[in-house]
């Protein structure tokens, strides 16, 4: 059995920087959760407020719109964990009551005060990102004088306030937040050092599909970056990281699934004396 979780997106949205406008009707974002499912995602992360560089706020009652359909769906549908992807309160219980059990905020908790009450009272899941500003302004100029060293205090004091909010350990993901104000520089510290982010004890999430770091990198556009993608999952998961939020998941699964047997062939080997 593996040992990792891969995590597929669905965005209810017009404006995602990936797949904006493709599943913005509730039957055929269900369509594609299941499709998800079939290629091994255990858990489908539904959003309905775009959070690439410069996007615009949405409203709650905007959001539920889009996204309740689809989560009321998608629990008939399949068996996947649903995780909705919000930083609003509202929406999360909302969410929760309508299927989801996990909540990955972007803020950390930060956008407003009620979402660690809401996530505490519904015994969910949440997921921990780490974000510089916001997504108008994240990546006007990110400067940090050790990336890992910030993101990794910001995650521990994030994971602590959650706690003391009343939200077990044992129910919080961290995610760097790969792409969200950083450059493509930070973004490969971050990858090269997800060891020490691992140290905090709670599962590391990595969302690096298709973003624009890997296009600076390789020169190809946002539809070509599956294979720098299938890399930075591969990296990540030798580094520690466990829970990867992809939107294409059946090459992700299977580049993780040879990596984990990889991985595990290093730890078994018996050392030998002689040549």
């Amino acid at each position: 059995m593996n040992d990792f979780i891969v995590m597929g997106v669905i965005n209810v949205t017009p404006d995602s920087f990936s797949d904006g406008g493709r599943y913005l009707e509730a039957e055929v974002a269900v369509r594609h959760g299941v499709r998800l499912e079939s290629e091994g995602a255990a858990i489908l992360d539904v959003g309905g407020e775009s959070t690439r560089p410069g996007a615009e706020e949405v409203s709650a009652d905007e959001e539920l719109r889009r996204v309740l359909p689809v989560i009321e769906g998608l629990r008939e549908a399949t068996s996947a964990r649903i995780s909705i992807d919000t930083s609003k309160a509202e929406v999360a219980e909302a969410a929760l009551t309508a299927g989801a059990t996990l909540v990955n905020d972007v803020t950390a908790l930060r956008g407003e005060d009620r979402m660690a009450e809401v996530v505490a009272a519904a015994g969910a899941d949440c997921c921990l990102m780490h974000m510089a500003g916001n997504p108008r302004t994240m990546q006007d100029d990110p400067h940090y004088e050790d990336v890992v060293a910030e993101v990794k205090a910001f995650l521990e004091e994030r994971l602590a306030y959650a706690t003391a909010a009343g939200i077990p350990e044992e129910r919080i993901l961290l995610d760097p937040g790969i792409g969200f104000g950083k450059t493509a520089q930070h973004n490969l510290e971050l990858l090269a050092h997800l060891d020490e982010l691992v140290e905090l004890g709670r599962p590391v999430v990595v969302g690096t599909s298709n973003k624009s770091f890997l296009g600076k990198l390789t020169g190809r556009p946002v539809g070509e970056r599956l294979a720098g993608t299938i890399a930075t999952c591969v990296v990540a998961y030798e580094k520690g990281a466990r829970v990867f939020r992809v939107h294409e998941v059946a090459p992700v699964a299977d580049a993780l699934t040879v990596t984990a047997a990889t991985v595990a062939a290093w730890t078994t080997r018996p050392t030998s004396t002689t040549r």
